[in-house]
């Protein structure tokens, strides 16, 4: 490594070639080191706060990635047009490509990344994985040459021996992932995660690792500047996953003790070290029950999970990244690191608990206040089906790592985002599920205790249901509430939430109370009006905030205390119909997307959980699968088509 020291220089305009919390989250620390911060957006992101809250904006136009945040020439044309003199990728997008990084080189900016040939050396994970072999970094038996034919995949997955993995060399969150347990499976996980490596990547591009079943993901992060000094951060825990992407993050990991801290470090500085790297990466491992770790990929650029790291270190990481492309030195060796407590981060996503992703409108948004929250949210904004589902994150910090699950588990339910489905009371459930209290989380969690959790949250919701009906019921009431005066007639109700119907009668009995009759039983309540539209519900004795707002399809989405409902106000419809309506005769889309594959054709047969179509939606492909068995009628949609929520399908027959 040279050792000639780099030239400082100085960064005045920061163009951030992102959108959404990330793009907030690196404004914040450019604003308060004095680097003016210059936002790009697409058609669909024209309102957005990161457009709003930074020093300039240049349109990119186009609302598809692909026409707007993946063009690089429409990245350097904002640059030049904003006068920016450095260019921060944040991640996803072109975070990772040394063709971008190279091109804003070339243009005579600065590039607040690692340089172009280390990105190449290591965010390719055949060439990762090669260069970690040669400097002793464990790695798993596997497969990752240039013959990339079904046959050669067969031969090597054979010689592997199975279960394996399958895996896009390039990019990562997830995307291009599939686990393949026999080999019959094989074939249609190769043609898959091609099609979706492809779509998200530009490449399809595959290699193959032997499968660990019951791992961690622990990953490591590092820092390195251009005078060859780096240093590791420490590690975070990233094991509770669905579709091999992270929902859950803490540091330190629950498995990881001093000596493995230390011996993990030293292959993830090692391997940034024998790629020349500068600025912050992050090495992914993989960690089994005997203690052995082997690589999984190295993410050159910012983690979503940064926010962790800067919890328990006291650090801004990214003032480091900005200050070591200024070509200043790491401002801490490594024995000056110093780790405190524990910190959680959570992952807040516009999705249902199946991790459906879903947009849609957001009509009511408060913080926690209790909690770091990243996010790029507010009443009135659009979530859109172009870009990921993630709305946000949430970070606490404890003295233990019990306390920080119980900040974590609090701030959730203070904080509210109603107007489309989220993950939000299904994060809390995690945290709070036993397996992951004691630490025993593994990367199969959520494939192991999902049902149980979604079980527990079909409960809360059950017992939510009452108060839910009369927050809706006084929702925008004049008074916000019940009326002070009495009223000799009762109102009939009926909601329908999921299969759940309740047929209730309430009553008015004057100073806001309320005498409620659902059958044989009779309930004293009351609903009081709150602030910022909120109520108070008390139903015999036990007294809840409720937040209620009308969405789009006529539905009420109700959040009650930490539980959301969605209710349909089916007081006007016959009861009859309601109750026939669980083997639905059409299939309708469950979130905006594209229409992949379709499986079935009319006149075919189909058993229940059976793939109809596939979907892509928010980054990943979606199977829609038949929820009874049936016989396909008519199929509505094909491949390339868009669809919209509640758009048929197909039918069935009746």
């Amino acid at each position: 490594m040279s050792t000639a020291t780099p030239a400082t220089t100085t960064i005045s305009r920061l163009l951030i070639a992102n959108r959404g919390e990330i793009a907030r989250r690196i404004m914040r620390t450019a604003n308060g080191m004095g680097i003016a911060s210059v936002a790009v957006y697409s058609d669909a992101d024209a309102q957005a706060l990161h457009v709003q809250e930074a020093s300039s904006a240049v349109a990119l136009g186009g609302t598809l990635s692909a026409d707007s945040y993946l063009r690089i020439d429409k990245l350097l044309a904002a640059a030049k047009a904003s006068d920016a003199d450095a260019v921060h990728p944040g991640y996803g997008f072109l975070s990772e490509n040394a063709d971008f990084a190279q091109a804003i080189v070339d243009a005579g900016l600065i590039w607040v990344g690692p340089p172009p040939a280390a990105i190449r050396a290591l965010g390719n994970k055949a060439s990762a994985k090669a260069l970690a072999l040669q400097r002793g970094v464990p790695c798993l038996p596997g497969y990752q040459g240039a013959d990339q034919s079904d046959t050669r995949f067969t031969a090597e997955a054979d010689r592997i021996g199975y279960p394996v993995m399958v895996k896009a060399t390039a990019g990562g969150g997830g995307r291009g992932m599939r686990l393949v347990q026999e080999p019959s499976l094989l074939q249609a996980a190769l043609t898959s995660a091609r099609s979706e490596a492809l779509s998200s990547f530009g490449s399809d591009e595959l290699l193959l690792e032997r499968a660990l079943l019951q791992p961690r993901h622990v990953e490591v992060q590092v820092f390195a500047d251009a005078h060859g000094h780096c240093i590791h951060l420490g590690e975070r825990d990233c094991s509770v996953q669905r579709r091999h992407q992270k929902l859950v993050e803490e540091s330190p990991s629950p498995a990881v003790n001093a000596d493995l801290r230390e011996r993990m470090g030293a292959c993830a500085v090692a391997l940034a070290q024998a790629a020349g790297y500068v600025g912050a990466g992050t090495v992914e491992f993989l960690l089994d029950e005997s203690g052995d770790f082997f690589l999984m990929e190295m993410n050159t650029r910012l983690q979503v999970e940064h926010p962790v790291t800067e919890a328990v270190t006291g650090l801004d990481l990214v003032e480091w990244q900005l200050r070591i492309a200024q070509g200043q030195a790491l401002p801490l060796c490594q024995e000056d690191v110093v780790f405190r407590g524990h910190a959680i981060e959570v992952r807040l996503c516009a999705e249902d608990d199946n991790f459906a992703p879903h947009a849609g409108r957001v009509q009511h948004f408060t913080e926690p206040g209790t909690a770091r929250f990243d996010h790029a949210l507010q009443a009135g904004g659009e979530v859109t089906p172009f870009y990921d589902s993630m709305l946000g994150k949430l970070i606490v910090h404890g003295v233990s790592r019990h306390e920080a699950i119980e900040k974590m588990i609090s701030a959730l339910a203070n904080t509210q985002v109603l107007g489309l489905p989220t993950n939000r009371a299904f994060l809390a459930a995690c945290l709070a599920h036993p397996v992951f209290r004691a630490g025993e989380a593994l990367i199969p969690f959520l494939a192991q205790h999902g049902d149980s959790i979604r079980q527990t949250l079909k409960d809360q919701q059950a017992q939510a249901l009452l108060p839910a009906a009369i927050g809706m019921n006084f929702h925008g009431a004049a008074a916000g509430a019940a009326q002070a005066l009495p009223c000799p007639f009762g109102k009939a109700l009926r909601v329908v939430h999921d299969e759940l119907v309740l047929t209730i009668s309430v009553t008015e009995t004057g100073a806001g109370g309320l005498d409620v009759v659902s059958g044989a039983q009779q309930h004293a309540a009351t609903c009081a009006r709150g602030s910022n539209g909120r109520m108070r519900v008390t139903v015999d004795g036990l007294s809840q905030t409720v937040q209620a707002c009308r969405v789009a399809d006529g539905r009420w989405h109700v959040q009650v205390g930490a539980t959301d409902v969605w209710l349909r106000d089916a007081s006007f419809e016959p009861a009859t119909e309601i109750a026939s309506g669980s083997q639905a005769a059409e299939l309708k889309a469950p979130f905006n997307g594209k229409v992949i594959a379709v499986k079935v054709a009319a006149g075919e047969s189909v058993k229940r959980g059976d793939t109809l179509l596939v979907i892509e939606s928010m980054k990943l492909e979606h199977a829609v699968c038949a929820a009874h068995d049936a016989i396909v009628d008519m199929v509505a949609v094909q491949p390339g088509q868009q669809t919209a929520p509640g758009q048929v399908l197909l039918r069935f027959k009746a």
